[in-house]
């Protein structure tokens, strides 16, 4: 089988689905490795070096997909890529398929074996498969990171000659993998955290990392599925609203990170609240690039209202290409291997990890949630 690795095109992405150390493991496993010309840039690596450890290198994706049986890649081509790969061929990536029926019509029109990165269930035996787990871990240390860089005040406590000065306070909004990363990497730093999130279950992770956790009493929490939380009561979203609104107008730094699949993301920090908080005070939405969590907040830029920086990152795990791209390609390499066998694609249906991120095969939607929000949005 030739897998080939495509350079990505979305705006400010800087990571590489597979870094040359997977290459590496690949080959050895016989498989044949193709890379873009230019693909590894954004995360340090030189075509020499996927040269080195037994890839190709071919000019541009017209060249790459038309020559191998599968592409490899962050985030989906465009619209316009999908005719020029093969036919029978197959594509692993983000794909985001609820949100994006149009480009699973067309995958599904060109016969490709579409594997949705996204879809991959977060259960045990995927764990080592996560791409969006090892991306939200990242993402949510770097969201500390750049709030640090961006504060004009200390993260710690620091006893000095001109007197005390107290820690900075963060709130974490969601306590998922972006949020517990960042509510440990806050407590490192000497900041005095707080967390919330709608699955009360999450108390006992947060405080094990030092956090305080803020929870809603008296309504009634709608459970959430796969790791991921439940969009919540009109009556839970106005509780939550009114416990944060103390919290929020006395941090320094408000960390948001939460996500609804197929959905957009919902509105947590509201205007209001943010006319609340300290001149000087720095917002991190990691959810930005579906919508975002804060109002005002602008996908790919920095926004300064009343004095508070309102950080959207288009990518945030981008920001530590190396590192990002590195765990990204262990994730998919145990994919490729757990969905492969003696050169060729095994997947079963029947099977639990196949089954939750198999999207389109011999041209049809094969995926259950998939195919019936296909079907609910095709004209009638």
């Amino acid at each position: 089988m030739r897998i080939g690795i495509a350079r990505e095109r979305a705006p400010g992405e800087r990571r590489v689905a597979v870094a040359p150390e997977t290459v590496k493991k690949l080959a050895a496993k016989g498989f044949e490795l193709a890379v873009e010309a230019g693909a590894g840039a954004g995360a340090f690596h030189s075509d020499a070096e996927y040269q080195s450890v037994g890839a190709s290198v071919v000019a541009d994706f017209a060249g790459l997909a038309g020559s191998c049986d599968a592409i490899v890649t962050v985030n989906a081509p465009d619209d316009s890529d999908i005719p020029r790969m093969r036919e029978g061929s197959a594509l692993v990536s983000l794909l985001y398929p609820l949100v994006r029926l149009d480009l699973v019509r067309k995958l599904a029109e060109r016969k490709v074996l579409a594997i949705a990165l996204d879809m991959i269930p977060r259960t045990t035996l995927a764990q080592s498969m996560d791409v969006l787990s090892s991306q939200a871990s990242i993402a949510g240390y770097w969201a500390v990171v750049a709030a640090a860089a961006r504060l004009p005040r200390f993260f710690p406590l620091l006893m000095t000659p001109a007197g005390t000065i107290t820690p900075a306070r963060v709130l974490i909004m969601g306590a998922g993998v972006a949020g517990l990363q960042a509510i440990g990497t806050a407590k490192r730093l000497g900041a005095v955290v707080e967390a919330t999130d709608v699955r009360p279950e999450t108390k006992e992770q947060v405080e094990s990392l030092g956090g305080r956790f803020l929870q809603v009493q008296g309504v009634e929490v709608k459970a959430g599925q796969g790791g991921y939380a439940a969009e919540q009561s009109e009556e839970f979203k106005k509780k939550q609203a009114e416990l944060i609104a103390g919290a929020i107008s006395k941090a320094d730094v408000v960390i948001t990170t939460a996500l609804i699949p197929g959905k957009r993301a919902p509105i947590l920090v509201t205007e209001e609240h943010v006319k609340s908080m300290r001149p000087g005070s720095v917002i991190i939405d990691l959810a930005a690039e579906q919508g975002g969590n804060v109002a005002g907040t602008e996908a790919g830029k920095d926004v300064l209202k009343g004095g508070v920086t309102i950080v959207g990152p288009a990518s945030a795990p981008s920001q530590l290409s190396a590192h990002a791209s590195m765990v990204f390609s262990r994730n998919v390499e145990k994919l490729l291997l757990h969905l492969t066998a003696a050169g060729a694609w095994k997947v079963d249906l029947n099977e639990e990890i196949a089954r939750g991120c198999v999207i389109t095969r011999d041209g049809e939607i094969v995926h259950p949630r998939v195919k019936e929000a296909a079907y609910a949005a095709a004209p009638k």
